[in-house]
């Protein structure tokens, strides 16, 4: 294999070498209001989002600012936006606070260790080519996952919106805590947090596309300073620092914290899956390719300049990026605009905020999360698909009983596990003669077919490998050994839907072979693949089944045993 030059390698790495040559100029103005706008939605949630993870509000700034110019420097993507997100923010919320044991300092320090430690594990990935980690989380157990994750995270932040204390340890035990303190709902902070979502939710569904919830914010900060709520008991989010983040490595390192990894490994499953299905739904709709490899370095990239920056983990999230395509980004310089207007808000503008309602933050982030809830797909599969269903129940239930993290880790476990139970049990199809032809199809479909007198066709619909080969096989000797057609004297197995077979799935033909020999029924093996039929005759199978030939069907073996004719009732059949 060539190797290609030196320049194509780096622009592999560095894809702003691959588009910003040919990028226009005419794009710019697009890119500059698309960075604004983004800026603007990502003040609210950032600081929304900080607070969920149990960290000054000021960090979530910062992952929206340092993790964008990562991103846009190493990522694939031209309108993926990355910063904090709800589900990663509550998994640092409840893994680092035991890490921690009540150390504030430490608190700070953990969270940043643990977004070096995602940025060196998502090194690790790209060069050990991980990228089929996106596959290893089904859709349908992604619902569940993030319904489970949104519940989990609205009642972190019920609490707020009541003016309650809150408190316990995992969905359930707040949940108890909660109804046992309704009774003391602050009244008016009810009322500000619930202007706040009603404002949301209206601006969501007339005005989609537009900062709403800055709006909502500077309205909120304006009544509450007029008004005097800080002085009649409505918590506020109080004094952020103004300035930019310092650059520093993390004080810790990672032998220095138990759990740090499993931390990190669960933020950088979901983070890719979340990031690399956003990316591909905006490559499709604008025309262009993703390197889902590539995006292992955007963010690695993102999560080592938030850690630098003293920030904790960041991803990219459909809500964000979504505001990012429909404000026209073009390309990811919308991300650097949009962290040149962050940090000019962080150098000037942090002395606007510390009035604004605590009530109002949960209210952001409540509704941001009540999209993490599909309810119609729930109702679908349960519609269509059993098997899926019940796997986004799992989900679901891991994370309200196991937390986020665990939940997550939990989500990608019972992935495999149903990918195992549906290899373990293919189908096995079997054949009859579509009327009027020399085809063959499967007969519970298709009743109509004709069932050829003496003769069993059946077609396993899947490789023939370890997890299956018992399966197949008890499935065809269960129909054999039924009130099977008088005369049957001949099996032939299809093979044309068993792309590849290993050693288990030949040992499985052997066995069945010799079982139907003992019935005195003759097994055929019809339209092998090319590897297929080089690993059985090279197994010793074809001599036993009277030789599988390349291009030779069911059709051509039925036609030929019925010139054959009947055998003697006193005759062995030789396998």
């Amino acid at each position: 294999m060539q190797t290609p030059p030196p320049e194509r390698r780096l622009s592999r790495v560095l894809p702003p070498l691959q588009w910003l040559p040919g990028y226009r100029f005419s794009s710019l103005p697009a890119d500059v209001v698309a960075g604004i706008t983004l800026a603007a939605y990502a003040i609210p949630v950032s600081l929304a989002y900080a607070g969920l993870a149990g960290l000054p509000p000021q960090l979530g700034v910062y992952g929206y600012l340092l993790g964008g110019i990562g991103y846009a420097l190493f990522g694939s993507s031209r309108q993926l936006a990355v910063g904090p997100t709800s589900a990663i923010s509550l998994m640092v919320a409840s893994s680092v606070s035991l890490m921690a044991a009540g150390d504030s300092s430490r608190y700070l320090q953990i969270a940043s260790l643990a977004a070096m430690a995602v940025a060196l594990l998502a090194l690790l990935a790209w060069a050990f080519r991980l990228s089929v980690l996106v596959k290893l989380i089904s859709d349908s157990i992604l619902v569940g996952f993030k319904a489970g994750a949104g519940l989990t995270i609205a009642m972190t932040q019920l609490p707020s919106l009541l003016g309650v204390p809150g408190g316990g340890h995992g969905f359930l035990d707040r949940v108890w805590l909660l109804l046992g303190q309704l009774s003391d709902t602050n009244l008016l902070v009810l009322a500000v947090g619930g202007l706040a979502v009603c404002a949301l939710v209206a601006g969501g569904r007339f005005l989609p596309g537009r900062p709403v919830a800055l709006a909502v914010v500077c309205a909120a900060i304006i009544l509450a300073t007029l008004l005097g709520l800080p002085g009649r008991g409505v918590p506020v989010t109080g004094f952020i620092p103004p300035g930019l983040p310092t650059f520093a490595w993390p004080g810790l390192r990672l032998r220095d914290v138990e759990g740090i990894l499993p931390l990190a490994g669960g933020v950088l499953l979901l983070a890719y899956i979340e990031g690399v299905s956003a990316a591909r739904s905006f490559a499709v709709r604008h025309g262009y390719e993703i390197d889902p490899r590539q995006e292992f370095l955007g963010i690695g990239a993102a999560n080592l300049a938030a850690a630098l920056g003293q920030g904790y983990p960041v991803a990219g999230g459909l809500s964000q990026s979504a505001v990012n395509d429909r404000a026209g980004a073009r390309s990811p310089l919308a991300l650097l605009f949009a962290s040149l207007t962050l940090a000019l808000c962080l150098m000037f503008l942090t002395g606007l905020l510390q009035n604004l309602p605590k009530a109002v933050l949960a209210a952001v982030v409540l509704t941001a999360v009540a999209g993490l809830i599909d309810i119609p797909a729930l109702w679908r599969m349960s519609r269509i698909s059993r098997i899926d269903f019940l796997a986004a129940l799992v989900a679901l239930v891991a994370v309200l009983l196991l937390g986020i993290l665990n939940g997550v880790l939990a989500a990608a476990l019972a992935s495999a596990v149903m990918l195992l139970v549906r290899a373990s049990r293919p189908h096995v199809a079997f054949l009859g003669r579509i009327p009027g032809s020399r085809e063959y199809s499967d007969l519970a479909r298709h009743p109509e077919n004709v069932q050829v007198p003496g003769v069993l066709i059946f077609r396993p619909e899947a490789n023939l490998i370890y997890v299956n080969a018992d399966a197949v096989l008890e499935t065809v000797l269960a129909r054999v050994a039924l009130p099977a057609p008088a005369g049957l004297r001949l099996a032939v197995c299809d093979l044309s839907a068993s792309p590849f077979i290993d050693l288990a799935g030949a040992a499985m033909l052997h066995r069945l072979a010799a079982a139907l020999a003992e019935r005195n029924i003759r097994l055929r093996i019809v339209d092998a693949r090319a590897q297929v039929r080089e690993l059985l005759r090279a197994d010793g199978l074809a001599d036993k089944v009277g030789g599988i030939a390349r291009g030779e069907d069911a059709a051509s073996v039925i036609e030929a045993e019925a010139a054959r004719g009947p055998e003697p009732a006193s005759s062995a059949n030789p396998i």
